[in-house]
């Protein structure tokens, strides 16, 4: 059996946690979307033979299952980063070191 990892600290979401995190995210603004636009058209043009929730429910998820799946992969696209600029970007976060100056070395030099 392979020995377990080092803990290299707290972990971000995995790409399918990001993938469900981005259809959620899109499905919910496109079922809002597509009530709004339901709404207007049901207005507008009227309900048709399938009657006001049928047509109304149709606007609604289709336009959530769009929104969703794009958004779904435009976050595993967008969050998608190599190791080495993730690291980067921690060690561009962390609080400057600055060290005293070496009273030593500035005497001997001016001296």
């Amino acid at each position: 059996m392979p020995p377990m990892p080092a803990n290299r600290g707290p972990q971000g979401p995995s790409t399918v946690d990001k993938l469900k995190m981005g259809a959620l995210m899109g499905g919910t603004v496109g079922v809002i979307i597509g009530f709004l636009y339901g709404t207007v058209s049901i207005f507008r043009y009227g309900p048709g033979p399938n009657g006001i929730f049928r047509t109304l429910s149709q606007y609604m998820l289709g336009s959530g299952a769009t929104f969703g799946f794009f958004m779904s992969i435009g976050s595993v696209i967008r969050t998608d980063a190599s190791p080495i600029a993730v690291e980067a970007f921690a060690r561009a976060q962390r609080r400057p070191f600055i060290m005293p100056p070496r009273s030593d070395a500035y005497r001997s030099r001016n001296q």
